[in-house]
């Protein structure tokens, strides 16, 4: 793998290219790429399918790899809405006088060299891509073997656009195999931070190997809490958005909390799930008894300890009851990933406290955890979710892409203590 270490050589010296573009430029590239792979879509999708073909259909991957069209479509007009974004490089965050004339400024810049490792989700390429373009980042793309052809057909229309441009150094797709994440994690003064998106166990991974600084992103365990002041119209909209609009992504509902004088009204929340989508529940005691009788009888489960705190990225679902929302805060606070919690309730008092008290990047009252997303925040697209409290959390569009340093500008002045 000494090749890779070669090749992040030159994207570190690409990158520094970067900093003078001048955004209409920058507009002008991300737009062509829009263009271009609307133009070759017929390349993009048949290599998606020498994809598809590799993976069991009922792999909870394998919706997250599919592309067709009119995803193709979205993914390209959230390149084309980012490239109308106004840049986030050089703004003034902060600016003032010191007392011996010296003028102090906070300046945006790029973070310099992002390296994302992700898993079957070739969105990300043309994500990634479009986000650190934008912002002045070089960036390597470290994708699975699973999206291997799809990424590829991907970088390599990215490549032309650049190419026209002299700008193709700035973007690095590495060797799909797993040997060469290590170089990687590792390319000290060559990559200035990795960012897993994925699994819990690649986000480890990254986490444990890595000796560059690392923002994690990606795994959500998501809970919401039906309390017993809970608007039931409302519940049942929210718990089945928030599970079954798409089960394959990290803001989908894993576990339901619902307090236990609304056990009465369970069946009623999970209306239909069982005949629309084949929802399969992982009940506690109470909620089991509860659904008996209710809800189709192949599709429950008695609820086992590891079927809690887990992500499921299918049509499953576990139920835990609780006596009081102390309770279902303590849940949270267990098995949470940090990552979209949310509560469905009347009572002020209650919300706010659940807003107060729970510690995640994103907090709901009354609303499906399903809007954890850049595009719907207004950020453009974003390169993750992140779940750690450093640098930044929760989407992460432009701004949070960027870093920062200090202009001091003197006439003279000197130390003197």
């Amino acid at each position: 793998m000494e090749q890779i270490l070669i090749d992040l050589k030159s994207v570190q010296a690409a990158s520094r290219q970067l900093v003078s573009l001048e955004d209409a430029q920058i507009q002008q590239v991300l737009n062509e790429v829009a263009d271009l792979a609307w133009k070759r879509r017929a390349d993009i999708l048949a290599a998606n399918q020498k994809d598809l073909q590799r993976m069991d259909p009922s792999d909870p991957k394998y919706d997250r790899l599919l592309l067709n069209d009119d995803r193709l479509k979205s993914i390209l007009d959230d390149i084309r809405r980012v490239a109308q974004l106004p840049s986030p490089l050089g703004q003034q965050l902060e600016e003032r006088t010191l007392p011996n004339g010296l003028k102090l400024s906070r300046m945006s810049v790029p973070i310099g060299v992002i390296a994302v490792i992700y898993e079957s989700r070739p969105n990300v390429t043309f994500d990634v891509f479009s986000l650190c373009l934008k912002t002045g980042n070089a960036c390597v793309l470290k994708g699975s073997r699973d999206a291997k052809d799809s990424n590829t057909a991907i970088v390599d229309i990215i490549h032309e656009v650049l190419r026209a441009h002299r700008l193709e150094g700035v973007v690095y797709l590495a060797p799909a195999e797993r040997e060469a994440l290590l170089p990687i994690l590792t390319a000290e003064g060559l990559i200035d931070c990795a960012i897993p998106r994925g699994s819990q166990g690649l986000i480890d991974f990254v986490r444990k190997n890595a000796s560059i600084p690392v923002i994690e992103t990606g795994a959500g365990i998501v809970h919401t809490y039906v309390d017993g002041s809970a608007d039931l119209v409302k519940a049942r909209a929210i718990v089945q958005n928030a599970k079954t609009r798409r089960v394959s992504v990290c803001n989908a509902l894993d576990c339901l909390i619902l307090h236990k004088n609304q056990l009465g009204a369970l069946p009623q929340l999970l209306s239909g799930m069982d005949k629309s989508d084949q929802v399969e529940i992982y009940a506690d005691e109470e909620s089991l008894e509860a659904l008996t009788g209710h809800y189709s009888g192949d599709l429950l489960r008695p609820a086992r300890e590891e079927d809690f705190g887990i992500e499921w990225l299918a049509y499953k679902l576990s139920i835990k009851v609780v006596a009081d929302m102390e309770e279902a805060l303590e849940h949270i606070a267990r098995y949470s990933s940090k990552h979209s919690e949310a509560i469905i309730a009347e009572d002020q008092p209650t919300i706010d406290r659940f807003l107060k008290q729970v510690d995640a990047a994103c907090v709901y009252a009354n609303a499906s955890t399903a809007f954890s997303d850049g595009g719907e925040f207004g950020l453009g697209a974003e390169i993750g979710i992140s779940t750690q409290k450093l640098h930044a959390r929760g989407p992460m569009g432009l701004r949070e892409m960027t870093s920062y340093k200090w202009v001091v500008r003197g006439d003279g002045q000197i130390r003197t203590n």
